[in-house]
């Protein structure tokens, strides 16, 4: 897996694929640079008259609910139905799971048009599965990344979505595979939007259009590892931001396989 994860870093560069972002308010700039110093591309386009266009144009479409709204909300449905009927692939990040019945409806709706990847922290991914009011606390995870994996496991086999829980352990859920992922910091968690910039990351990677699987582990793996060695060097969350977009930008081989910790789930 670990080659197959250099060859996926090395092809984003090569073709620097368009990612559409429809995201939240909070994390735009976080999240388009993040995608610049992997290597990809960045496009946030919202408006209800072009939100298709964009999914024409772009390799992959990342869906962030954090601040949805009425019109917003269309928007994403817009973007996931084009996505759907253009057969490309796309990341669905249930910010907030379980907050709201409208978000939740929301939500219900977006996986209507199956996408590719969902991507959240244990207690919405949990939330997603149970659409439960009771579920998550805002966008803060209350449960472990493990106690995710059956609420992952029946996303999967409900929606046939690659299923990423983030957490002190990462796992990403297909079937019959799960890789468990042990990169990252907890200092991570002081920086608003670093999980938002993983799915877009994944994204990403989803525009090369070629393993999916692959290209989620490749993400998510990248994109903890990165702010893993960003602590390494920050003084602080400001720094560690900082430092984040340089070692995204200056991945390489070597680096990966020194630091790389990643294994099959059993």
């Amino acid at each position: 897996m670990e080659q197959k994860i250099i060859r996926s870093l090395h092809d984003l560069r090569a073709k620097n694929p368009l990612v559409h972002n429809i995201t939240n308010f909070v994390v735009m700039n976080t999240t388009a640079n993040a995608l610049l110093a992997i290597g990809a591309s960045p496009m946030m386009v919202h408006g209800h008259k072009e939100v298709e266009a964009g999914v024409e144009v772009a390799s992959s479409l990342v869906i962030n609910v954090g601040t949805v709204d009425d019109y917003w909300a269309e928007s994403m449905l817009k973007a996931a139905r084009k996505a759907q009927e253009l057969q490309k692939p796309w990341v669905l990040d249930p910010v907030g799971a379980g907050l709201s019945v409208f978000r939740n409806e929301t939500l219900e709706q977006l996986i209507a048009y199956r996408p590719t990847v969902i991507r959240g922290n244990a207690s919405e991914i949990m939330a997603l599965h149970q659409f439960s009011m009771n579920s998550g606390k805002g966008v803060d995870s209350t449960n472990t990344s493990d106690q995710a994996l059956d609420a992952a496991k029946a996303l999967t086999a409900a929606t046939g979505s690659i299923v990423c829980i983030s957490g002190e352990v990462d796992y990403i859920v297909t079937e019959p595979l799960i890789i468990a992922v042990k990169n990252g910091h907890p200092m991570m968690t002081k920086v608003t939007g670093l999980g938002c910039s993983s799915s877009a990351v994944i994204g990403g990677f989803l525009g090369l259009n070629s393993d999916p699987f692959t290209e989620a582990v490749s993400g998510v793996t990248l994109f903890s590892l990165a702010g893993e060695l960003a602590f390494k060097q920050a003084k602080g969350p400001g720094s560690l931001q900082m430092e984040l977009y340089d070692i995204l930008f200056n991945l390489d081989e070597t680096t990966i396989l020194k630091h790389i910790r990643m294994s099959k789930y059993e």
